[in-house]
């Protein structure tokens, strides 16, 4: 009997499912692009609960025939392709006929559509079943609403994140979608909340309005064209880089991807200019002829593949290294060239100092102090924001940013209390008639649960008092209490090595290296009592962060202000910072949250200690006594005692404190014994 079975529609339709729609982000993507794909200059987007609990999308598109609205819901059923040829020329984002069967089939989804010279209609979809079409109220476009995502199928549910971790995600392609599409107006609301809000008046003012309109001014504008392939878009300059990968959109023709061949050529050609741990800004726009390029790869539509690698990696590379090292060409590949930005030392200026910390940093019991910090003061520079940004701000927006909803969406907070969610008390879309509703064949069961990578909290060392990472040899017990009449003092090396003697053993102690790892001690142990002395700066500093790395901080905003930083949210994706700890005002702030957002994976537990042991381990060093200073043998005392004679101590940065050699080994390094 052969073993070869044809597999079902029920087994392979679920298989297809859970590619498409894995994560609310990935629902919210597909509506989007069919907003875009039916021509929408307008779009309004509204979640609630991370998308979980609803995800709704509004445009002002061509809309949806009444005849069509039931058969959208069926699995392969497309206004896009009609014919195979079709798959060879594709324009538009989408073209499978997926996303709706996939959605519907995991949610309550309710769909309402006018088109011109037609009333608007109204579809709902439960679970798989689609009801009948009946009368409805809109102006024009189309809205679909998703209610109770995977509500029917709780093993994939139970491995959603949280909902602000979902909400993140979601507005990182929102991000995509208003740098992808800066002719479109966006606006997009996560619990009532406006979040992100774009109004289509092109790449300047996307740009602007994601990542703030300082960002033009350190960037590059290219149009270029080369074998065919034309290369457009922004490019962040030699001293521009971001700690992490958040800040880099590629999109080609039109479609954001994620491609290994572009990507990889624009890091190469960067690679003269970048330091460890940075990463170039981009928002680039590739377009090449429908035959070189196969979108359809994976039900994601994330990647492509190119008929021809080598060509699209060489036109990249050439116009990107090209502007960057300055060629003779790059200013046929820049926009303007007369605003080109200038070129800066990336070696920071001195920073004024406002105290200098004593040798022994205990906590003052005084107030703090304020001082002028040059290095602190924060512009408020506009420069390269669009000349039609006043105007269109002013004309367009009708509610501002992070405020309540706008007059035309009151309906759905009538006799709600102020700042209270719209859709707190909503009623998902039932279906009355069922007599007259049909299943959709092979309607989507239960869709598989992923692999979900579990990393064991044994990889990083939790223990409070461990300082270095796993693999360095514990620290042998400290030696019981002993008064210096044990230990005689016989002198130093160098002015940096204090040599004590104790029952036929010789210690050579580094004076620099054993007060280090005590300044660190007490620095760390301020910082785990939770016991900061603060600086306050006269001049707030402000942090500009990116979607991605605003979720982040929002979600560890408590910690920081742990560590002993005075921060509050300062309008949007910023933040004011006032204070910072008084044993760290020194520290470069940007530095210091660039080396915080490095990795916004979060797979490593935050911890006060971990985030700051660099920055305590340079305090330490700075305020140390240093090699070749000359101790008395009072001082050399009582650093030997501060040490509780530990003599298996390490500085901060992993060096031993003191040597021990023994009698014997003297001995026999003169041959007294063999």
């Amino acid at each position: 009997m052969g073993k070869i079975n044809i597999l079902t529609k029920d087994i392979y339709n679920r298989i297809a499912a859970g590619e498409v729609v894995d994560r609310p982000y990935s629902a919210l993507k597909e509506l989007v692009e069919n907003s875009l794909d039916a021509g929408a200059t307008e779009i309004s987007i509204y979640i609630e609960k991370g998308g979980k609990q609803l995800i709704k999308v509004c445009d002002n598109g061509s809309g949806i025939e009444p005849d069509d609205m039931r058969s959208a819901f069926i699995p392969h059923a497309t206004s896009k392709v009609s014919c195979v040829e079709d798959l060879d020329k594709i324009t538009t984002l989408g073209f499978r006929g997926e996303a709706l069967a996939s959605i519907s089939s995991i949610s309550r989804t309710e769909i309402v559509s006018v088109t011109e010279d037609n009333p608007a209609y109204k579809v709902v979809c439960e679970g798989g079943y689609t009801g009948k079409l009946q009368p409805a109220a809109l102006d024009r476009g189309t809205e679909v609403s998703v209610y109770d995502l995977f509500y029917n199928t709780p093993a994939r549910s139970k491995f959603l994140k949280s909902d602000k971790a979902e909400e993140g995600d979601i507005q990182n392609f929102v991000t995509r979608f208003i740098l992808g599409n800066p002719q479109v107006s966006f606006r997009y609301y996560a619990d009532g909340k406006l979040k992100l809000q774009s109004f289509g008046n092109g790449l300047d003012e996307a740009v602007a309005q994601v990542y703030g309109a300082k960002v033009i001014s350190q960037c590059y504008k290219l149009s270029a064209e080369k074998n065919d392939i034309k290369i457009s878009g922004f490019i962040g300059n030699q001293n521009f880089f971001k700690p992490n990968k958040s800040c880099q959109s590629l999109f080609l023709n039109g479609r954001y991807i994620v491609n290994n061949i572009i990507s990889s050529a624009i890091t190469n050609a960067y690679a003269s200019y970048l330091m460890k741990r940075q990463y170039p800004f981009y928002v680039l726009f590739v377009d090449v002829p429908m035959d070189m390029v196969d979108v359809n790869v994976h039900p994601n539509k994330a990647d492509v593949r190119f008929a021809d690698g080598r060509a699209v990696y060489s036109a990249v590379y050439s116009v990107v290294s090209g502007v960057l090292d300055g060629t003779a060409k790059a200013a046929d590949f820049v926009v303007d060239y007369a605003r080109m930005p200038e070129i800066k030392s990336s070696v920071p200026a001195k920073q004024a100092t406002i105290s200098e910390i004593i040798s022994d940093p205990r906590p003052s019991t005084g107030g703090a102090t304020f001082h002028s910090r040059e290095s602190f003061a924060h512009g408020g520079a506009t420069k390269g924001l669009p000349a039609k940004q006043e105007s269109a701000t002013s004309d367009v927006t009708d509610t501002p940013v992070g405020g309540d909803l706008p007059a035309s969406d009151k309906l759905y907070t009538e006799d709600k209390p102020a700042r209270q969610s719209p859709y707190a008390d909503y009623e998902a879309p039932v279906i009355e008639d069922r007599e007259n509703s049909y299943p959709l064949y092979a309607y989507f069961p239960d869709i598989q649960k992923k692999n979900v990578m579990v990393v064991s909290e044994d990889i990083y060392d939790q223990s409070e008092d461990s300082d270095f990472p796993l693999g360095v040899p514990e620290r042998p017990a400290p030696v019981k209490d002993f008064t210096c009449r044990n230990y005689t003092y016989k002198g130093n090396l160098f002015n940096t090595y204090l040599m004590y003697e104790k029952e036929g053993d010789v210690y050579i102690i580094d004076q620099h290296a054993a007060h280090e790892r005590l300044i660190y001690n007490k620095l760390k142990a301020q910082m785990a009592d939770r016991n900061v002395p603060r600086q306050g700066m006269l001049i707030p500093y402000i942090l500009s962060l990116t979607p991605e790395e605003n979720t982040f901080m929002e979600e560890n905003l408590m910690l920081v202000r742990e560590m002993g930083f005075d921060i509050e949210p300062f309008g949007f994706n910023s933040y004011r910072i006032c204070e910072v700890p008084v044993d760290l005002k020194d520290m470069d702030l940007k530095g210091f949250f660039d080396e915080v957002f490095s990795d916004l994976s979060g797979l490593k537990s935050l911890k006060i200690e971990d985030v700051l042991k660099d920055k305590l381990a340079m305090a330490a060093c700075k305020h140390a006594v240093k090699g070749g200073m000359e101790l008395t043998k009072q001082e050399a005392d009582g650093l030997l005692a501060d040490m509780n004679y530990d003599m298996g101590l390490k500085c901060p940065h992993g060096r031993p404190v003191a040597v021990k050699l023994t009698k014997h080994q003297i001995e026999k390094m003169f041959k007294r014994i063999v």
